[in-house]
This record gives structure tokens, C-alpha cells and sequence, in this order.
């Protein structure tokens, strides 16, 4: 039996025949769950011979009608979802690049039946403080880094990436090395540069799409490492 048709019973199973009936004529879960193993499948990222790197967090567009008729169900689909996706990623041998999230979102401008699925790799990101960066931090910091919509202050003495506790910035993502590398800050005649730097990690960091070993940053520079892309934000460029 295949992935999507253990997801239709299970979801069969949990709602009786009350969702069949009120989708007859409209979008059907198992078209969603076939839209998301597509994204899945044409979305990965090989990070070694043994590991495949693909999306964890799905945003499902529906029009007003689909999204309202499947609002009563939705906790129940999203849970069906996330274990298909599961499903899907053991039996592929594919890596998540961190927890399944599955949001069901209304876009005024699509017809009934039509849907869009779109998906892309989050990797779960915390500092060395152990929770968010206080807005106080961000205003007086000299550099901000962005990741997955979460601002993080980079402090004088500089931040290192990486997914192994000693990081100041860890983001648990599989194909971030335990120290992967690292911001650096540098004051000279009153003059602030920022720079990256490679610290040996096994599959390189990327800055505005090109390979480096090194390289300075500017505001909205972008930094990717792994799965993961780090935005950088110059407050000062703001205030100019």
C-alpha cells in the first residue's frame, strides 16, 4: 500500500464520511498529499552519498471556498499530513531539515478546486542564550543576522554558526557542520567591516550565491550554509 493511500484511510478513518461528502465537488486532501510528496521529490538537496536534504515546512494556498471547507478539519488534515510526509521521507531515505510544519493558507485570487503547495527547508535555530534576542539587543547590536524570519544580534567579538552546542548561533540543521562559520566584526580608523569566514565545515559556506573561504558582507548580504539561509542586516545603513 502506498504512502498516499495509508494518508486516505487514516484520514477517512478519523472524520467518518462527513469530509468526502463536503469534497466532493471541491480540492481533495489526497491531491494535497500527492502535491506535497511532488515538492518533496523535486525540492532535495544531496548533501553526501548517504544523506538527501528536503523541505520541512509546506505552505498549502487553497481559494476562500476550499479553505473554508476544510477549516472545521484542518488540525486533523495537518496532522495526517505531517505523518504522510514522514511516511514518505523514511521509505525515500530522505533527511528533514527540521520539524514538519504544514500551514493551510487563503489566497483570494484562486478558483475552486485549484491549489498551490510550496515548500522549503527550516531549520530549527536557537542562540546561545537559549531563547529570542530582545528587541534592546537587536537596536544596539552592530550587526543582525535573519533566519527563518527570526532577527538575532551579532555581537563586537563576532558569532559562530553551527549545529553543535558550542555554536553562538546553533541551527540544527543536518548539513550545518558542528561549527560551520563564523561573523567577524573589525573596527579600524572608526571604520566597521563585517566578514565571514569557513571554519573547515564539510560542505562549504555560500555568500550571494558564490563559494567562499572568506568574504566581507553587506547589508542584505545573504550567508548559506546547509539548508539554511542567513540574512545579514546593517542597522547602520538604516539611520544613513
Amino acid at each position: 500500500m502506498s504512502v498516499l493511500q495509508r494518508f486516505e484511510q487514516r484520514l477517512e478513518r478519523a472524520v467518518s464520511g462527513a469530509f468526502a461528502r463536503v469534497f466532493r465537488s471541491a480540492v481533495q486532501p489526497v491531491e494535497i498529499a500527492a502535491s506535497i510528496t511532488r515538492e518533496i521529490d523535486n525540492s532535495t538537496q544531496v548533501l553526501s552519498r548517504d544523506r538527501v536534504l528536503v523541505p520541512n515546512a509546506f505552505s498549502v494556498e487553497l481559494s476562500p471556498g476550499d479553505y473554508d471547507r476544510l477549516a472545521p478539519y484542518g488540525q486533523t488534515l495537518s496532522d495526517e499530513l505531517d505523518q504522510m510526509v514522514r511516511d514518505h521521507v523514511r521509505e525515500q531515505h530522505y533527511t528533514l531539515a527540521g520539524p514538519v510544519v504544514i500551514d493551510l493558507v487563503q489566497r483570494a485570487d484562486l478558483t475552486t478546486g485549484r491549489f498551490l503547495v510550496t515548500g522549503k527547508a527550516n531549520a530549527a535555530v536557537t542562540n546561545s542564550t537559549g531563547g529570542p534576542t530582545s528587541d534592546t539587543s537587536i537596536n544596539r547590536a552592530p550587526v543582525v543576522v535573519e533566519v527563518n524570519g527570526a532577527r538575532h544580534a551579532v555581537p563586537e567579538h563576532g558569532l559562530v554558526m553551527g549545529r553543535g552546542d558550542e555554536a553562538d548561533l546553533r541551527i540544527n540543521d543536518p548539513g550545518v557542520s558542528r561549527r560551520h562559520a563564523e561573523i567577524r566584526i573589525s573596527v579600524s580608523d572608526r571604520q566597521m567591516t563585517v566578514s565571514v569566514v569557513d571554519l573547515g565545515s564539510t560542505n562549504g559556506t555560500q555568500v550571494d550565491g558564490r563559494k567562499v573561504q572568506q568574504a566581507m558582507l553587506r547589508d542584505g548580504s545573504t550567508i548559506v550554509i546547509g539548508g539554511t539561509t542567513v540574512t545579514v542586516h546593517d542597522p547602520r545603513a538604516k539611520r544613513q
